[in-house]
Parts: C-alpha cells; structure tokens; sequence
C-alpha cells in the first residue's frame, strides 16, 4: 500500500532543508514525513487490516469494552459529573471510540467524546456520536485524555554516539540523480552540551537513542485538560539507557501495508516512522502497568466469560450477535500476549484538583 504521494512527501522535505540553509533537524524530517503535506497521515495511511499497522482497538471491540470500564471507574472517582469529556488523542479511524461507545458505558448520558485526530480523511470515518477535531480543545474540563499508541508517532530528536552524543540532521544526498528524485542523508551536529543526564555517559560507538521532547510536552499538555485522568497506551521501555544499548533497529522502525518498511530516511510520505517510548523522558507516571495487567485490573476476564456463555447458549441458533461473543477468547489472547500487545506499557497520570 503506498499511503501517500511520496514526491510530494519529499519535495515538501527538500524545500524545507533548503529554506533551512542545508539540514533540519530529524525531528522536523519525521514531523513533515508523518504528517505534513503528502505526508504518511496526510493520505491513506492508518491503523486497521486494512491499514499499514494493526493495534489494539483493531484486534476487535474487546478493547474497547474493556476501556469503557476504565472510563466509568474515572467517571464514579470524579463523582459522577456531568458533562463528562473523554478526549482521545491519535483516534485515527475511530475504531477505539466506536468500541466505546458500542459498549454502553454508565456514564453515557453524561458523556462528551471528543476524537482528537491530524488527518482529515481519517476524521471523516469518525463514526457518530463523537465531536471530531483536529487537535486538543481548550478548556479544563472533568474527563479522561486517552492517547494509544499516540507518543511513538511524535517526533523524536535522534542523537549518535562517536566519541561524543551529537544530534542528527537531514540533508540532500549530493549527486542525487534528477529522475530518482531527491535523496536523504543523516548528518550529525557538534558534540550536546550539556548532554541529557538520561542519556548514558559510556556507550558503545554509533549507539543510538531518542529525546522525546514533544512526548513530554504533549503529556504535560493533557494534564493541563483535565481534572481527571491522562492514560497513554504504549510500546515502552522504563530508560533511554535501554534503548541506547540496542540496536537501533529494535526501537527506530518504519511499517508499510503491515510488513517493516525501509531506512527511516526512504521514500518519506510512503511509511510510518515510529519509536519505542522512554518512560524516563516523560513525567513521571502515578501507575505504570503492562497492557496485560491492565485489561486484567479493569474486567476482561469477566467479559470473555461472558462471551463464552453467550456463545454457547446462542451457538444453536448463531447469528452475528453469538459470532462477536465467541470472538472475544481471540481477542483476548492477542491482547493479552506478553510478546505481543499485552506486554505495551499502560501509563496514568492522575489530578482531580
């Protein structure tokens, strides 16, 4: 699947190095490959079978019941207001907020959701029922932020060890001939100083690691929202240590039509360009769970039976009301994987001030 026109991806990227007298920075690369213009998420690329990438709200609606119940446990700790805002972050499709809303939450007569998503062809499959807009309201509201698999799409600052950690940039590859169009190159800036204290002080040469800077400046952001809860969903490792001591391939990835996709510098516009999360460059997290532990706390064990013994007692007569209960054992061994998404990191900032 070629998600969107990658010239027009690359020639946005080639003027803006040139605007910038040579190099921009690989946040900036990241950011206009994703989502400028021509950009992954300005076109056709999005989360779903049918999509470049699967996550959890699309394994099926599992999930989302599961997060209406967090939802309502929010809503009975803030006693039970009225309006009360859920704002989900990175909704893409709308396939998380229609799980939601399909499961029939308590709170759903109070309930204002809000769809937070870039793309504009994605929020026009927003389903109804939902306000959808293209970045975060203002306002402090009573509600919830949720944001899964949010934070590895914000753009990441890339820094190099040779000797020294240096920030990366993007340049036009000289030589670059006209019909294959503009090429891109990575070089690297003067030595940090200071250096970030979670970057380590002794790593092997060409380590690589992630600051994060717009994921904290988004976190803190959300808080700012709400009196209630922030909950980001997410592949995560607890330091930037960790990923500094793996190749860079583990946690720097690209995904096209749900294969890995090339060098994250490669036809901009074509791929996603996501990063593991550093829990330590973020606010720190009032809770911090594995998916799995989550699901379990808030009742998806509970709902799979429940399925189970719908299934059974409709299997006679089937139909597609019995065919979505069965499914739920499915779902719930994908999301619950420890190698897989059960193993994502469940974060929750909490203010009820």
């Amino acid at each position: 699947m070629q998600a969107a026109s990658t010239n027009g991806a690359t020639a946005v990227i080639a003027d803006a190095i040139a605007d910038a007298g040579g190099a921009i920075p690989f946040s900036e690369f990241q950011r206009l490959a994703l989502y400028g213009p021509g950009g992954f998420y300005d076109g056709e690329g999005r989360a779903g079978r049918r999509g470049d990438f699967i996550t959890s709200p699309e394994v099926g609606p599992l999930f989302g019941a599961v997060v209406a119940r967090w939802i309502d446990a929010q809503w009975r700790a803030l006693g039970t207001p009225d309006p009360f805002t859920v704002i989900e972050a990175g909704a893409g499709p709308g396939t998380l907020a229609r799980s939601i809303l399909a499961a029939a939450p308590a709170c759903a007569a109070a309930l204002r959701y809000v769809a937070v998503e870039v793309s504009s062809s994605q929020r026009a499959l927003h389903p109804d029922g939902v306000e959808s807009v293209a970045a975060l309201p203002d306002g402090r509201v009573d509600g919830v932020v949720i944001a899964n698999e949010l934070l590895d799409n914000l753009p990441i600052r890339l820094v190099v060890f040779d000797g020294a950690w240096r920030e990366a940039f993007v340049a036009l590859s000289a030589g670059t001939g006209a019909d294959a169009g503009p090429a891109f190159v990575e070089v690297l800036s003067a030595p940090l100083d200071p250096v970030p204290t979670v970057l380590p002080a002794h790593p092997t040469h060409g380590a690589r690691a992630p600051l994060q800077d717009d994921a904290r400046a988004w976190i803190d952001s959300a808080r700012q929202l709400i009196r209630g809860s922030v909950l980001a969903i997410d592949y995560a490792r607890s330091t930037t240590a960790e990923l500094a001591l793996l190749p860079w391939r583990d946690w720097l990835r690209t995904y096209r039509g749900h294969d890995r996709g090339g060098h994250y510098l490669a036809q901009p516009g074509s791929q996603d360009i996501t990063s593991d999360v550093a829990v330590d460059q973020l606010p720190e997290p009032d809770v911090v769970r594995t998916q799995s532990q989550f699901l379990q706390l808030h009742g998806i064990d509970d709902l799979v039976a429940e399925g189970r013994a719908e299934w059974q007692a409709d299997a006679a007569t089937g139909g597609l009301a019995a065919l979505r209960m069965r499914s739920r054992v499915r779902e719930a061994e994908a999301l619950l994987d420890p190698a897989g998404l059960g193993g994502f990191l469940v974060l929750e900032w909490s203010s009820h001030r």
